[in-house]
């Protein structure tokens, strides 16, 4: 992979660049309670590269948490079916963290396994992303144990490496080359033979076996750990909320008129009890445990099993965000000690 440098002057005016010539920056930027969050920005000054990692993930930008899927309108006994555009404008994302850009990569397989979601597929076609290296944000976060890094290329067309005067760019995919060579002039070469700086630094907790755990999840299912974990866990969804690769979701018909509506997906949780609900009161998933339970097992086993990797790129969102407490480092070395 080719290396080269950027100064933060130049990062700035590539952003200047992109926006003027119309294409749409995502970015991390300042929300309103100084936290930062991805979102598309309309100036360069807005993008907050060293503001830790965002509240939110990446995912949002590629799978809102509410989009209509298809519009209708019924004309007497007939029903004519509103599509919504499957194509979308040229974006960027500057600054993804690793972790994020890891997981949209993870949930490609989901999404075009046995059915093509146009939608989302649109919304990465459309999309090249620039990640930035992370240093670490605390002692939630595990990226390493999980099959990931600090300074991961996974998901992401070119990578940017802090350095003392600017970034070091290594170019990932050809899209990533293509965005490059377009914007030329922002860039330099970087010398074969400097040295590169030392990789960043994230908390270690400790090796976790994951098909350890794939094999105590597969043979525990009634174990009483289960309803230990439930006396903390509230059942809010906080933790699939803020999850980059959590994916579940729910499809509505809104109507918007007497003869007329659009057919909605929203964001889903396993870990509410109306999830699993049946229309007859019966709910397989009828206690917290239960539904915490799938949780652990969706993400370290099930899709494990179906595409190969875990669904997880070890962020560490989920414990930050529980009002709980609920670690999922430690209660992933609980079940795979």
């Amino acid at each position: 992979m080719d290396t080269y440098r950027i100064t933060r002057e130049n990062l700035t005016a590539l952003t200047a660049d992109l926006l003027a010539a119309g294409t749409r920056v995502a970015a991390p930027a300042r929300a309103a309670d100084g936290r930062t969050d991805y979102g598309f920005v309309t100036d360069a000054s807005h993008v907050v590269l060293d503001g830790g990692l965002p509240r939110r993930s990446l995912k949002e930008l590629f799978l809102p948490p509410t989009e209509p899927l298809l519009g209708w309108k019924q004309h007497q006994g007939d029903v004519e079916l509103q599509e919504v555009p499957t194509t979308f404008p040229p974006t960027v994302v500057l600054g993804a963290r690793p972790c994020d850009a890891a997981a949209v990569d993870v949930l490609d397989r989901v999404m075009g396994w046995d059915y093509r979601d146009e939608l989302w597929f649109g919304r990465r076609a459309a999309t090249t992303v620039i990640s930035l290296a992370c240093p670490g944000v605390d002692d939630l976060c595990f990226c390493s144990a999980v099959g990931g890094g600090p300074d991961s290329t996974r998901g992401a067309d070119l990578l940017l490496a802090p350095t003392t005067d600017g970034f070091l760019v290594t170019v990932v995919t050809p899209k990533g080359r293509t965005l490059l060579t377009s914007h030329a002039g922002r860039f330099t070469e970087q010398p074969v033979s400097e040295s590169l700086p030392a990789g960043p630094r994230t908390p270690d907790p400790g090796p976790l076996s994951l098909d350890g755990i794939r094999a105590w999840l597969e043979s525990h299912f009634e174990h009483p750990l289960w309803a230990e974990i439930a006396q903390r866990c509230h059942g809010c969804g906080a933790c699939a909320s803020v999850c980059p690769t959590c994916h579940c979701f729910d499809i509505v018909d809104e109507p918007e008129g007497v003869d007329h509506g659009t057919r909605r997906r929203n964001w889903d949780t396993c870990q509410t009890a109306i999830f699993t609900l049946h229309a007859s009161g019966h709910n397989p998933r009828h206690d917290q445990g239960s539904r915490f339970r799938q949780r652990l097992l969706h993400k370290f086993s099930v899709y494990p099993a179906k595409f190969g990797e875990v669904l997880c790129t070890g962020c560490g969102r989920c414990a930050r965000a529980c009002p709980a407490g609920q670690d999922i480092v430690e209660l992933l070395g609980r079940i795979g000690s």
